[in-house]
């Protein structure tokens, strides 16, 4: 015959109500406190440790972006505008001219535009400064003020 504590033994596995430190399991409805604030403090020890690491690297990536432009992209549409029209466009054209046809003198015969697809703006929203011809270079200078535009030390600029 089976004892008694066999069969308790055996009943635990049958019936889904089991009592656990004096609760009965089947009315214990949600998480205790002290549950909560452990994944709390899990969640913010995790965070500690990324966040540093991100931090920063934003701004870095805008930097890329906006030397990119300056000396690929911008200047590869630059070379492009002049190889179709045998110039580049004037200061007052601006870069706006690698995107719509300029109408001020001189007005480009051969334009097969638009070289670039979108407004050239650098990756904080300001236009990218153009002069042709350069005071730096002899064809143009093309340049960003960077993140700070009061200061000349996070410029990106094409002659350095």
């Amino acid at each position: 015959m089976r004892s008694q504590h066999m069969i308790r033994f055996i009943d635990i596995f049958h019936y889904p109500v089991t009592l656990w430190r004096g609760y009965n399991v089947k009315h214990r409805g949600g998480f205790t406190l002290v549950e909560i604030m452990l994944v709390v403090i899990i969640i913010a020890a995790l965070s500690a440790m990324v966040v540093p690491r991100l931090v920063g690297r934003s701004e870095q990536a805008k930097v890329s972006v906006a030397r990119s432009d300056v000396e690929a992209h911008l200047a590869t549409a630059l070379k492009l505008y002049e190889l179709d029209n045998g110039n580049f466009p004037t200061t007052s054209q601006g870069l706006v001219a690698l995107r719509t046809k300029p109408t001020t003198s001189p007005i480009p015969s051969n334009w097969n535009g638009p070289y670039i697809e979108k407004d050239p703006l650098d990756p904080w929203g300001v236009p990218y400064i153009y002069v042709s011809p350069g005071k730096h270079r002899p064809d143009y200078d093309l340049s960003s003020k960077g993140s700070d535009s009061n200061s000349e030390q996070d410029d990106i600029t094409n002659w350095d």
